[in-house]
């Protein structure tokens, strides 16, 4: 369970906690959770994507934010309250370390669908089959493909999006898991032709869900990100 782990709240610019996590440096042998909010919006590039892919007169405009993150994948719009975001550190040697980066993140694919599934999502599992470009805008959209560990609908659509980073000290995971699911405003900040851009809308709309949406409300209120972060704590293996 959660008292396993360090368990901490960082707030800042999306290019600041990216950067840099301070307890896995100064406790590397630690397991740790930083549930992470962002004070402004800002569209979040893998790490081999060139940064034309984003209409940076667009993203100017609507005050975003464009920042490179050091694990793989697509582009990822990240909102103060929405996706739901958590990073953790596993320690080399730790129970839960695996050399194996492809299944490293079993056991957090496995958090999240426990944690799901106590809010009310049914019929939730996590990817074990390698990467799947479930969409032809997987390599641009970040929830446009479906990696290992990654959470799915049983109709295989992406709830939980996850990647790592590893230094000689342990592994850096992020997961943003997604509250209510609209394409439009990332889609609307990227270089792309308007015909491409509404077809990418209409595509990433079936093959991507948000809690809300498969769920609704909890208790006569909005599921929100407490409430997810609160489940997963309690999901976290000891």
């Amino acid at each position: 369970m959660g008292d396993m782990w360090s368990i901490e709240e960082r707030a800042g610019a999306a290019g600041m906690l990216h950067a840099s996590w301070p307890a896995t440096e100064t406790h590397p042998s630690q397991r740790a959770i930083a549930v992470c909010r962002v004070t402004g919006p800002a569209v979040v590039l893998g790490s081999t994507q060139a940064e034309g892919v984003v209409d940076s007169r667009r993203a100017g405009a609507q005050g975003i934010e464009v920042v490179r993150r050091r694990s793989g994948g697509g582009a990822v719009l990240v909102m103060p309250g929405d996706p739901v975001w958590v990073d953790a550190w596993v320690p080399r040697g730790d129970p839960l370390w695996n050399d194996d980066v492809g299944r490293a993140f079993d056991w957090l694919g496995d958090a999240w669908t426990t944690a799901l599934e106590a809010v009310g999502c049914e019929g939730m599992s996590a990817h074990r089959g390698g990467y799947a470009a479930c969409t032809r805008w997987s390599s641009l959209v970040c929830f446009g493909g479906v990696g290992t560990g990654e959470v799915v609908t049983s109709d295989g659509r992406k709830v939980v999006g996850v990647s790592q980073r590893r230094t000689r000290n342990g592994a850096w995971f992020h997961s943003a898991c997604v509250l209510e699911w609209d394409a439009t405003e990332l889609l609307g900040v990227l270089d792309l032709p308007d015909a491409e851009r509404t077809s990418a809308r209409l595509g990433l709309a079936d093959a991507v869900a948000g809690v809300v949406d498969l769920v609704g409300t909890s208790d006569g209120g909005v599921i929100d990100g407490p409430t997810m972060v609160a489940a997963l704590v309690e999901a976290l293996p000891s």
